[in-house]
């Protein structure tokens, strides 16, 4: 059985600080677009990377690795449309965007995909 992880939830500055310098203008604009599109979400450190929550129901996270960045967006199959098909996975609880450059970020579905995150979010909560 693996112990806690002493990075669990600390403030999320230092992951962004620690990113190599081509991958940091990429987490620090998702981390914008989140920021933008979830104002009063909470953002920690859960699993080595920045988790964001509404009332406690996950958003979405940021993974950081040597040759890109994953904006972990969490919700059920069919959660988010993606035309382009640019996100990846199937997962039960959540798809993801694999970004490798800047000019490669696509700010406009990353921002539609974070709004249907965030009602998703909200409307958890209201359940609780």
């Amino acid at each position: 059985m693996h112990g806690r992880r002493p990075d669990l939830g600390a403030p999320i500055d230092g992951f962004f600080a620690k990113q190599p310098p081509h991958i940091r203008p990429i987490v620090e604009a998702l981390r914008r677009l989140v920021e933008e599109a979830a104002p009063d979400a909470t953002a920690s450190i859960k699993w080595g990377m920045p988790f964001y929550t509404i009332g406690g129901e996950t958003l979405c996270a940021l993974a950081g690795f040597k040759s890109h960045v994953n904006l972990i967006l969490a919700g059920p199959p069919g959660t988010f449309t993606d035309r382009d098909r640019l996100l990846e996975g199937e997962g039960k609880t959540g798809r993801h965007l694999k970004v490798r450059t800047l000019d490669e970020l696509p700010r406009a579905a990353v921002r539609v995909w974070l709004r249907t995150a965030v009602q998703a979010a909200r409307k958890k909560t209201a359940r609780s």
